[in-house]
């Protein structure tokens, strides 16, 4: 994917990226090569003007402490602050947002093809309300098509409704068994 790679100088290029990650980020050794797996874009960014900046935005964000960036969040960093990730700050935050709501959420996904998807058919077709997608940002982390879009779905078509989290957040046959025992209890309550 980066054949820069193999022209590059261990000590000049290499080491000062390992060096940041291990002292400035703070990733244990054995999750370095983690980090690299999921983004080996991270060997070939600056540390001066590519990493720390997008460090300092996300410990600013609130990634230190018990938040701070991890072997699975380490891809953020080559994130462009100015073209990435303040978009995806200000998208949200135009939606309603506040700065802390913001801040606690994944920023690693796309307005176009995660945020603005999602938020659409969230508002659209499930007539959603932005407090309840407040209270439950996780939404943005489920496949639209598949599993959002297929599950309210079935809802609709059974005249049904559950709130994002339990529609959401239960495994495929835990909800065709809620659905069940919901078009159940709909048939029972007919009946009386």
């Amino acid at each position: 994917m980066y054949p820069q790679l193999l022209t590059c100088d261990p000590y000049s290029d290499l080491y000062p990226v390992f060096d940041f990650l291990l002292n400035h980020v703070n990733i244990p050794f054995p999750d370095i090569r983690k980090s690299i797996i999921r983004c080996p874009r991270l060997l070939i960014c600056s540390v001066d003007h590519q990493l720390r900046p997008a460090l300092r935005f996300l410990e600013n964000l609130g990634f230190v402490g018990k938040h701070a960036l991890t072997c699975q969040t380490t891809l953020l960093l080559v994130s462009s602050v100015e073209n990435t990730l303040t978009p995806k700050l200000n998208y949200l935050q135009d939606l309603g947002f506040s700065y802390e709501e913001v801040s606690r959420m994944v920023l690693t996904f796309s307005i176009s093809n995660n945020f603005g998807p999602k938020v659409e058919y969230f508002l659209k077709e499930m007539n959603g309300d932005l407090a309840e997608l407040k209270r439950f940002p996780q939404y943005f982390s489920f496949s639209l098509e598949g599993k959002i879009k297929p599950r309210h779905q079935l809802l609709v078509e059974n005249g049904l409704s559950l709130p994002l989290p339990q529609m959401l957040k239960v495994s495929d046959g835990e909800f065709n068994v809620r659905l069940i025992e919901m078009r159940l209890r709909l048939v029972d309550e007919r009946q009386s």
